[in-house]
């Protein structure tokens, strides 16, 4: 791919920046009330957690396997406008159906072609950001700039127009999100080895796969509180306004996370932003557990901030320097598949089981259990990529 100037790259990237507040703003749509709609429709908890568990379970294929088809064939527009539509469409067959033996197939459907959009456009803003990686997360804010913004005006919206509505509006920003995604400059980077050479180097990075089995740890306790956090708070009495303020004020906590995450990774590297941001997530979960107030939660959603956002750009940054060359969004779409797919599936359908036999409070427990086992696992296990052992070198000197 030719390198831009800053000055190019910095116009180019305002369609990535816009891409991200419209999707994210979509999800701030969805959700949260999504669970609320299935419960709605006379789910049970069983079930919630088997359809929320789906969605996961179909990322873990599709996410590497649309990442490996665009690294393979160079088409990553095509196949991002194709995944983008196709959601969409999924997602508007799922507002108009309430039987559950109808509601799987469909769910799947729309996990396969989601999986693939957010390590797309990872991979496009590092490509454009070239030797300025590590600004990636001042890009990524913009997505907690439009879940924020858009999570209290949706609660308020659907609160006086019903569920139904959560699906119109995702659609709506989906749409705009497509019409984005067309013209975002998304290029391809060249192979520096053939494809199955570079796969081969992929799957048999003993690092990598060690860092995933520590993300799949975490992120199954992440997970499966997740969606049962929403059904959770309105346990407990919370209105669909104070959800969307929760989704507010979590998604302004993620801002300077987000903005300074570039000068924390060169200043301390990937592994102390790991154990900050798992330790966050470890007192947030354990607070759910404790707190019977909804109104005192909004105090503990200013840890999703270092909790998510610092996992994540770790992460993506992390997976980046350890993907051969033009194996990016393949790389990406891994390193989402484990996060966000296995993880997640495993996390959802544990949670469901747990939701309605052990209640919410021990839910939030074990899930605080598993972050931390995550964080211990990636303690022993973490290797520096070789981007960082200069750095890391340097800091011991000092």
């Amino acid at each position: 791919m030719r390198h831009l100037s800053d000055r190019d790259t910095d116009r180019a990237l305002i369609y990535p920046r816009a891409f991200y507040a419209l999707y994210f703003g979509a999800m701030a749509t969805l959700a949260p009330f999504i669970v609320l709609y299935y419960q709605q429709i006379g789910l049970s908890g069983q079930q919630i957690g088997v359809l929320s568990g789906i969605a996961p379970v179909v990322t873990l294929f599709s996410a590497p396997l649309w990442g490996g088809i665009s690294d393979a064939t160079r088409q990553h527009k095509r196949l991002a406008l194709i995944a983008l539509a196709g959601a969409l469409i999924c997602m508007l067959a799922i507002s108009r159906v309430d039987r559950f033996a109808l509601l799987i197939p469909l769910v799947a459907l729309y996990a396969f072609f989601i999986a693939p959009v957010l390590p797309l456009i990872d991979r496009t803003v590092l490509d454009l950001l070239g030797a300025r990686k590590e600004d990636y997360g001042r890009q990524r804010l913009w997505g907690s700039v439009g879940w924020g913004l858009t999570g209290p005006l949706a609660g308020l919206f659907i609160q006086r127009m019903g569920l139904l509505w959560s699906f119109y509006l995702f659609a709506l920003f989906i749409a705009v999100a497509l019409l984005v995604t067309a013209r975002m400059p998304i290029r391809s980077t060249s192979l520096g080895q053939p494809f199955w050479q570079g796969m081969r180097q992929l799957v048999t990075n003993r690092p990598l796969a060690l860092f995933f089995i520590a993300m799949f740890l975490q992120g199954v306790g992440r997970s499966s509180s997740f969606g049962f956090f929403y059904l959770h708070m309105n346990d407990l009495g919370a209105g669909r306004f104070l959800v969307g303020l929760m989704l507010t004020v979590a998604a302004m906590s993620e801002l300077p996370s987000f903005f300074f995450s570039g000068t924390l990774l060169r200043r301390f590297g990937s592994r102390a932003l790991f154990i900050v941001s798992l330790t966050a997530a470890t007192l947030m979960l354990l607070s759910y557990s404790i707190i019977r107030n909804p109104w005192l939660v909004l105090l503990v959603q200013v840890l999703t901030g270092p909790s998510f956002s610092l996992m994540w750009v770790a992460g993506v940054s992390y997976t980046d320097r350890m993907a051969p060359q033009g194996m990016g969004a393949t790389a990406q779409g891994l390193f989402s598949a484990v996060s966000m797919g296995l993880a997640s599936g495993v996390g959802a359908l544990i949670g469901g089981w747990m939701y309605d036999h052990l209640g919410a409070v021990w839910l939030f427990r074990w899930a605080g259990f598993m972050v931390v086992l995550g964080l211990g696992f990636l303690m022993v296990t973490y290797r520096e990529s070789p981007a960082e052992q200069p750095a890391v070198e340097m800091r011991r000197d000092t």
